[in-house]
């Protein structure tokens, strides 16, 4: 089925590419809506940023550059609406899914995905604009499908080196789709003029995205085959193998699989799983929501300079996808794997916790140790995420009876597309609140005790996986 996966991954680059175009334009698009809209002091965007302001007086009191604080933590709001919404609807695509098809719900959600680029070109006003991001959080499934296809058709043998091609395409996308994303945004669109129309003043950016989409879902409709109850060729059943890599009859299986040994304990197992996917995404998101916050505040950096950072980290986290992670996931095992990249992350947090005590004395020191830190977090990003979704992926049902290939229905619990959705909702739930808490704990006690904090919980959080490891 290495088709099929070329077939996902090309599909997800030019969804992701669509997904992070926009992303570096969020507080100029809101810059943008307070010019044409500060007229209108009853407007949506009047009285959310009067909302934001007033949040951020109960943690922040200093007034310096504080309509620039209002305009991005507007954006991270933005961001967690996005989240809240995914939250939501995660688990009911993987439902539909599991018993409608993958390739059905997936060419649907891409229906919403065009709907929401459309409204963006079109969309003159804040409201307008936060109804194109509403429609995207609804319709957004992409990954969680191409990761329920890519289980469909790999064995667990080979499951999480298929998966890795969902890392890797985050991280090629996040390198390139920003910047691509602010070079557009300076090309104006004339065609509306010339048809009477008014459109954002984004619309290069956003009928780029409307392009990639339509290329997208042409590409799925005629390439994609469905894959629900269409397994893959006859490998050892996953039953046959426990958790330490033994099978029934007592030899040894390779490659190891990470694969609890009753219903019960996968059920039990998947709960565990989504509560770390939960916890790691609500800490991790926060901090790098945060890290513009700490360039800005103690570096001075401009956007560039900051694009240059976000992209080394992407380079990074794409390199050891590619390489490191791809070829030793299954020997080191994914919950080892995910605990290895929590235990970075702990680490960059405590080189970003001691930024403050060197900027204003020993600047060199304090960039090399933003340099060390950001190391630190692309092998988080190329680690965790992927890693806990494989692991996760192991404890559904196949779907297919290894021997006879015909559809075997199990527990709803453990139906790919339910248990999938269910993980990713718990991990979007974190993205929604961990950059809130983040900006409210950075505002009050500064980034020093933000990152040391947070370097405890990460810190914790490997502990609490090295527990869940030794009960498998």
């Amino acid at each position: 089925m290495a088709r099929v996966e070329r077939i996902v991954f090309l599909s997800l680059v030019l969804d992701l590419f669509a997904f992070t175009i926009p992303l570096p334009l969020f507080p100029r698009i809101i810059e943008w809506y307070t010019k044409r809209e500060s007229f209108d002091s009853h407007g949506l965007l009047s009285r959310t940023l009067a909302f934001v302001s007033s949040i951020r007086g109960l943690f922040y009191s200093s007034a310096q550059n504080s309509q620039r604080w209002d305009v991005v933590l507007l954006g991270g709001l933005m961001g967690s609406v996005f989240s809240t919404l995914q939250f939501i609807v995660s688990p009911i695509i993987g439902s539909l899914s599991d018993k409608h098809g993958r390739k059905k719900i997936l060419l649907l959600t891409m229906l919403g995905n065009i709907l929401s680029a459309v409204v963006w070109v079109k969309s003159t006003t804040f409201a307008s604009y936060m109804l194109s991001r509403i429609i995207g959080g609804l319709s957004e499934g992409n990954v969680q499908l191409a990761i329920a296809i890519l289980s469909d058709v790999t064995t667990p043998e080979t499951r999480s080196k298929a998966l890795a091609h969902v890392g890797i395409a985050f991280a090629i996308c996040f390198c390139i789709g920003p910047p691509i994303g602010a070079y557009f945004a300076s090309r104006p669109v004339s065609i509306g003029s010339s048809f009477g129309l008014e459109l954002n003043i984004y619309a290069a950016p956003a009928l780029l995205t409307l392009v990639l989409l339509l290329l997208e879902t042409l590409f799925l409709v005629l390439a994609l085959p469905e894959t629900r109850g269409r397994g893959p060729a006859k490998s050892v059943k996953p039953t046959e193998v426990n958790s330490v890599g033994k099978k029934s009859n007592g030899t040894v299986a390779s490659p190891r699989l990470s694969r609890a040994s009753t219903v019960e304990k996968r059920i039990s197992l998947l709960k565990s799983l989504q509560h770390l996917h939960f916890l790691f995404l609500g800490v991790f998101s926060g901090v790098e929501f945060t890290l513009t916050f700490l360039t800005f505040d103690l570096f001075d950096w401009n956007n560039t300079q900051n694009g240059k950072l976000i992209g080394m980290i992407g380079i990074v986290s794409a390199l050891l996808q590619g390489g490191y992670v791809r070829r030793s996931l299954t020997r080191v095992g994914e919950l080892n794997m995910a605990r290895h990249g929590v235990l970075f992350c702990a680490l960059g947090l405590v080189f970003l916790s001691l930024i403050p005590r060197f900027v204003s004395t020993q600047p060199g020191i304090a960039v090399r140790l933003l340099q060390a830190a950001a190391v630190c977090l692309a092998f988080t990003s190329a680690t965790v995420v992927n890693s806990l979704t494989a692991h996760a992926s192991l404890q559904c049902d196949e779907g297919v009876d290894a021997d006879s290939g015909k559809l075997v229905q199990g527990p709803p619990e453990l139906a790919k597309g339910k248990a999938l959705g269910n993980f990713r909702s718990s991990g979007q739930l974190g993205r929604a609140i961990g950059p809130l808490l983040a900006c409210a704990t950075y505002w009050t006690f500064g980034p020093a005790a933000t990152y040391a904090a947070s370097a405890v919980a990460m810190g914790g959080l490997a502990f609490k996986m090295r527990r869940l490891g030794a009960t498998l």
